[in-house]
């Protein structure tokens, strides 16, 4: 939620002027990539593409640049680096960071596949139908919503023109080209967004074949766009490479699902797909003389102890009998989070992760649908990571906020009236008192 805080901070180490564009000229990727992942999360995709985006067109610029290094290498003779520069650039897209853009644009159009954008039309429309008081209300809001945003980007624009044109030494500098779209408005603006995840899946299938983020992506995209076979195929790469992950089981359960519930075939390329599951399905041994419930009920037995394991069971319990949402739930609530066998010089670990309990708790927000079970999960996750501040734990930040700012009078340098505060004693503690030796580290988090 603090994107624009972060580019501050990550501007300080730039050069002057245009201080954005510095950081793509200097192809700061890891920035790029955890400012998409941001604004994914807040659900603004015209920006999370464009940061996507921005970090495969660098690859893109790498692939170009090798071009002026073939004849470079052949006429110095050095024959060793031309020979190491076409090795890395045959594995250039299974780097770490094109796989992650890649990904990230990838949910990105599926997530607008699955809610479309309003157009203008559309939106038209609807205003349209409003009373005549509404319709006017509405349309000043617009016109003056679109006047402080034009106002805002003239201004930004100039100071980054005046930034741009002398730094601090006093020294000129080529004006850039203005970005014409700086949210990334146009970008969402497409006929078929599948099409466009279709692209960069083919280059994660090529480079990251051993991924499985790279098959769960081509299952989902595949279960979009009805291909049968093509999630069939995912399905298969997922069960080959680890057959006992989580996300392999729920693409295994709700493919075999959704073939169940399809109708028979009419067409002869209808019988010609059913025909080849028909001839497959015998080679999945998790299927033999199994009912998908059956399935399930083994794989929650073989995994009962890990909880993203309890989870994926649970989940598709209820996508199997959703008569029994209950029990499914209980199966989540009654995880144990056990102690890890390792040792460690701050005390016991635990083995549940924190993203695995984010992941957990936005399951039984969405999937499930109740929110009184995901607030005692929330509250129970915020007990084993008091740091977190996506569980708003004792000692997160978002607390430590709202106990300062709950003080009425707080002193400049007198005694606070924090009871969270105690010295040794057991005395409140003055804000520039002792400092306290932190001495469990164990949960410590903050996301």
């Amino acid at each position: 939620m603090k994107v624009g805080l972060a580019e501050k901070t990550a501007v300080l180490f730039t050069k002057d002027g245009d201080q954005h564009n510095n950081l793509h000229d200097m192809q700061c990727m890891w920035y790029e990539l955890a400012s998409g992942e941001s604004y994914y999360r807040q659900g603004d995709l015209g920006r999370a593409l464009k940061n996507f985006l921005a970090v495969e067109k660098h690859y893109a610029d790498m692939t170009e640049d090798q071009f002026d290094f073939h004849s470079y290498c052949l006429r110095k003779m050095t024959l060793r680096a031309y020979v190491s520069m076409l090795k890395f650039q045959d594995r250039l897209h299974a780097h770490e960071y094109f796989h992650k853009a890649a990904a990230g644009a990838i949910r990105c159009y599926m997530k607008l596949h699955d809610s479309p954008t309003k157009s203008s039309k559309e939106e038209n429309d609807e205003i349209s139908k409003l009373p005549p008081a509404q319709r006017k209300k509405l349309r000043q809001k617009q016109k003056k919503a679109e006047a402080r945003a034009k106002r805002e980007a003239e201004e930004k624009q100039e100071d980054e023109t005046a930034s741009s044109n002398s730094s601090k030494s006093g020294k000129k500098q080529h004006a850039r080209p203005v970005d014409l779209d700086p949210h990334g408005e146009k970008l969402i603006q497409i006929e078929d967004p599948l099409a466009e995840a279709t692209k960069y899946l083919k280059l994660l299938q090529n480079n990251s074949s051993d991924s499985l983020e790279t098959h769960i992506l081509s299952f989902e995209l595949s279960m979009r766009k009805q291909k049968v076979l093509l999630a069939f195929q995912a399905v298969k790469q997922l069960i080959k490479l680890d057959e006992d992950n989580p996300d392999s089981h729920r693409c295994l359960i709700k493919f075999f699902h959704k073939i169940n519930s399809l109708p028979g075939p009419v067409t002869d390329s209808e019988k010609l797909i059913w025909n080849v599951l028909e001839a497959e399905r015998p080679d999945m041994r998790q299927l033999h003389g199994k009912s998908l419930v059956e399935v399930n009920r083994s794989f929650l037995e073989k995994h009962n102890a890990s909880l993203m394991h309890r989870a994926a069971g649970a989940e598709m319990m209820y996508l199997l009998e959703p008569n029994k949402k209950m029990e499914a739930i209980n199966l989540i609530e009654d995880s144990t989070n056990i102690t890890s066998s390792g040792h460690s010089l701050l005390g016991p670990v635990k083995t549940w992760q924190i993203q695995d309990c984010i992941d957990v708790h936005k399951l039984l927000e969405t999937v499930f649908g109740d929110q009184n079970v995901a607030n005692r999960w929330k509250a129970r996750c915020a007990e084993y990571f008091p740091y977190s501040t996506y569980f708003e734990g004792i000692k997160s930040a978002i607390s430590t906020y709202a106990i300062d700012h709950s003080l009425e009078s707080p002193p400049e340098n007198g005694i606070a009236s924090n009871p969270h505060l105690k010295s040794k004693d057991g005395e409140q503690g003055s804000l520039n008192g002792t400092l306290h030796i932190v001495d469990d580290l164990s949960s410590l988090s903050i996301r």
